[in-house]
């Protein structure tokens, strides 16, 4: 999950780098470093902290030359300090590497390598790929050739760059079920992790696909297979929405990708109709459908599950992707499987995806992120069209993907035009629920900022929101929160009820309403402080979080908007930054 970036061309490549660590700091923000080649010289330096802090530390701006590798780390292996910090180097201090992954061997080339005189500095397991290249190095081989050499010794998944004194002024780069991207502006090259962090520069990409490797130095670039022969790649095209990075008026990235939902809306509506048809009548064709995602997407394949046996009438079954291997073996060429994953990099939704490809199970992908390993790999790909999020928690992603599973339900019976007009409509909606709440949802957040627990409940399709709504708050506040089908409350978790314990209750005027109030006015009887989300008000709720009468399908779309703002007021009073909370990062791409 950890941000990589090189540069090679004729410009300073300290500025550039420290920019696209900044584009990149949403996948992990605990250190950060830069290295960079000039004049016969390695430098590197890193610290722990978030970057501006290290920027600042260590002058990382200062650093000359135009040949630079810099990092932004979500700690796996070893603590958040100086020396676990990336770049590392080798024995020599000759070579500099930044990786994203996990090297799953690292303990037994660790003992290996020590054994023969190597001296480690760090805990992490990254060190090791920079020892193994030294010793390769020392017989005088191109830095291509060397990591070529290496990576069959290196079990897990990962991606990383490299730099070398021994093979001055380039950049070599490698993957393996982590993304790697090159940004073609000739006779300047940048490689990463992620395109959004050279998308001001250049909207030419090109991607590199396992065991593949990459050689970048200024004005050539070069593409290997596994065996060491030159590739032919073809250049694509970036999107130029993806180069969008700036917060505008908004003091947070999450509130402003909360505010900006109406308009991402029908942004994800312009879909084929032809393809949604198609992909329709494949999930209806099949002798079993699959839906597997982890976090907030499964929580959005939550609801598509029922999209699908309300509207299609078709049952499918939602399988965590950390799960999902456990069920490979009941995967053949019968079944669909429908992965989601806003990013398209998620480790065990791809995982997953392998296992279901072997079987040769169809693949339909809905991504966010363009150029993605999710997306490569499906048969068919439905893009969320929400452009880049870069606040940790989903917001704008999950509402889309509610969009997407909706149009998909509604193309099952030839009605995709119906849906899409429903949810055109439904843009003024999310707009109007946001301006309507605003007020009580700040004074919420003052008023419960000091709870310790939060329980959410609903009934039958808005009971995936709960849940929803619970992990937002979790995720950025830190409060303990838990998301469940209100008539589970009575089944053990009524237990846990005090005076006072603030209980979310999604309740809207449709078919669940009467029994979810019931189970509303049971907490409050054990002195729950209740907050109801409806569009019908009630003497049962201590705060009414109001929201628009819809369509009965679509009340998971309105009301899942005002539990997104309460998690961020309640981050906001509680002291916590909404964009970057702890331990978390938004892309997942370790196991």
């Amino acid at each position: 999950m950890c941000g990589i970036i090189g540069y090679c061309g004729q410009k300073p490549g300290a500025a550039i780098v420290i920019e696209a660590l900044k584009r990149l700091e949403y996948r992990g923000y605990d250190s950060a470093g830069i290295a960079s080649l000039c004049d016969g010289r390695l430098l590197i330096k890193k610290d722990a902290g978030k970057l501006e802090e290290v920027v600042h530390k260590q002058g990382l701006a200062e650093l000359p030359g135009n040949v630079t590798v810099g990092h932004t780390r979500w700690a796996t292996h070893g603590a958040v300090t100086q020396a676990n910090a990336h770049p590392h180097s080798d024995c020599t201090g000759r070579i500099a590497v930044v990786h994203n992954g996990i090297i799953e061997n690292n303990q037994e080339l660790r003992r290996e390598l020590t054994g023969l005189g190597h001296r480690f500095t760090s805990d992490t397991d990254t060190e090791v790929i920079a020892h193994l290249l030294e010793d390769e190095l020392k017989n005088g081989r191109a830095l291509e050739q060397v990591v070529l050499s290496i990576v069959p010794r290196l079990e897990g998944s990962y991606a990383f760059l490299a730099a070398s004194l021994d093979d001055p002024g380039k950049i070599v780069g490698t993957r393996k079920n982590n993304p790697l991207v090159v940004g073609i502006d000739s006779p300047n090259y940048y490689i990463s992790s992620d395109a959004l962090a050279f998308s001001t520069y250049t909207n030419k990409v090109m991607t590199l696909d396992d065991n593949e490797v990459v050689v970048l130095s200024p004005g050539r670039i070069e593409f290997l297979d596994a065996r060491g022969s030159k590739t032919v790649k073809q250049v694509k095209q970036l999107d130029h929405s993806w180069a969008e990075n700036s917060r505008g008026i908004y003091p947070h990235f999450m509130l402003k990708e909360i505010m900006e939902q109406a308009d991402v809306l029908g942004q994800t509506i312009q879909q084929d109709q032809k393809t949604f048809n198609r992909i329709a009548l494949d999930i209806l064709r099949a002798r079993q459908v699959i839906i597997t995602a982890c976090g907030s997407s499964r929580y959005a394949a939550l609801v598509g599950r029922y999209l699908f046996s309300k509207v299609g009438k078709r049952f499918c079954d939602v399988v965590m992707a950390s799960e999902f291997g456990y069920f490979a073996d009941s995967v053949d060429k019968g079944t669909v499987v429908v992965a989601v994953s806003q990013s398209g990099e998620t480790a065990d939704v791809v995982e997953g995806v392998k296992a279901a490809k072997a079987a040769e199970a169809q693949v339909i992908s809905i991504v966010n992120r363009p150029n993605s390993i999710l997306a490569d790999m499906s048969d068919h790909v439905i893009y969320l069209n929400c452009g880049p999020e870069i606040a940790v928690a989903a917001t704008k992603s999950f509402l889309s993907q509610l969009a997407i599973f909706y149009l998909l339900s509604y193309a099952m019976v030839s009605s995709f035009d119906e849906a899409a007009s429903s949810l055109i409509g439904l843009c003024g909606e999310t707009t109007r629920v946001l301006d309507w709440n605003k007020s009580e949802l700040i004074r919420l957040s003052e008023t419960l900022k000091d709870s310790s627990d939060f329980y959410y409940l609903a009934r039958g399709i808005n009971f995936a929101i709960a849940s929803e709504g619970a992990l937002k708050l979790k995720e950025i506040s830190y409060i303990h929160a838990e998301g469940m089908p209100a008539g589970e409350l009575k089944h053990g978790t009524l237990a846990l009820i005090e005076p006072g314990t603030p209980v979310v209750v999604i309740c809207p005027a449709d078919y669940t309403f009467s029994e979810t109030l019931s189970n509303a006015i049971e907490a409050k009887s054990r002195g729950a402080y209740i907050i109801g989300v409806s569009d019908k008000e009630s003497d049962v709720y201590d705060s009414w979080i109001r929201i628009p009468r819809v369509e009965e399908l679509l009340y998971p779309m309105v009301a899942v908007v005002p539990l997104q703002l309460l998690a961020y007021y309640l981050a906001i009073s509680r002291g916590c930054d909404p964009d970057k909370p702890r331990n978390l990062a938004k892309s997942v791409t370790v196991k």
